[in-house]
C-alpha cells in the first residue's frame, strides 16, 4: 500500500467514543514495550505518529489511526506491566474486551511478541483469547534485528512451539529498525482486506 495520508484518528477509552469510521481496522495486541508503537510509525514510514517511550505501559487508550481513509490501525493498551495496579490492569482488559466484542469494522487482531523471549502467560492468554473471537491468529515477533538470522530461526520455532501454532505462514519476524518484515506484513494485510470485497 502507498501511503498517502497517515494521522491519529482518536483515542478511545469507551465506545462512545469510537470513530465514526465504516473502514476495515486492523488492531494490535501485545504486552507493554513490545513495539507495537514502532511498528506502527514503521509500516506507515512515519517517525513518530505513533508515540513510543522506553517507558512500559504508555499506551493506556485505545488509538486510532487512519491510513489513507481506507483503512485503521487500532493500537491496543499493552498487558503484563507489573508497575501498573491491578484496578488499571482489569481496565484495560475491559476497554480490550469491549472493542472486541463491539466493534463490527474489526477484521483482524494481531499478537506482537518478543521475538527473544519464549512468550509468557500473558501472551498465550492473548492468543487463546484472540482465536476464540473467530480471529486467524497472526503473530509478528518483533525485534528480529536483535537476533542473528539463525537465532530468529530458532526463536521462531520456540514462539510457534509455545502459542501452538501449526501453520508456518502465520507468524512473521519483524524489526522497526531494520523494517525486516515490512514489506510481507503489507502483503499480509492486503489479503486480509481483500478477504472483505
Amino acid at each position: 500500500m502507498i501511503i498517502r495520508k497517515a494521522e491519529l484518528l482518536i483515542t478511545a477509552v469507551k465506545k462512545e467514543q469510537y470513530p465514526d469510521t465504516a473502514v476495515p481496522e486492523i488492531a494490535f495486541a501485545g504486552k507493554s514495550n513490545v513495539g507495537k508503537s514502532s511498528m506502527i510509525n514503521a509500516l506507515l514510514n512515519r517517525r513518530n505518529l505513533a508515540r513510543t517511550s522506553s517507558q512500559p505501559g504508555k499506551t493506556q487508550t485505545l488509538n486510532f489511526y487512519n491510513i489513507n481513509d481506507e483503512l485503521n490501525f487500532v493500537d491496543l493498551p499493552g498487558y503484563g506491566y507489573a508497575k501498573v495496579s491491578k484496578t488499571e490492569q482489569h481496565k484495560w482488559a475491559n476497554m480490550i474486551d469491549t472493542y472486541l466484542h463491539n466493534r463490527q469494522q474489526l477484521k483482524e487482531i494481531i499478537l506482537l511478541v518478543d521475538i527473544r523471549h519464549e512468550p509468557g502467560n500473558n501472551d498465550r492468554q492473548m492468543y487463546q483469547w484472540i482465536k476464540s473471537f473467530g480471529f486467524t491468529g497472526y503473530v509478528i515477533a518483533s525485534k528480529a534485528d536483535k537476533l542473528s538470522k539463525s537465532q530468529q530461526i530458532k526463536s521462531m520455532n520456540v514462539i510457534k512451539k509455545c502459542l501452538e501454532i501449526k501453520d508456518n505462514n502465520l507468524i512473521y519476524p519483524f524489526s522497526a529498525s531494520s523494517k525486516l518484515g515490512v514489506e510481507e506484513i503489507w502483503t499480509l494485510f492486503d489479503n486480509i482486506l481483500a478477504e472483505e470485497i
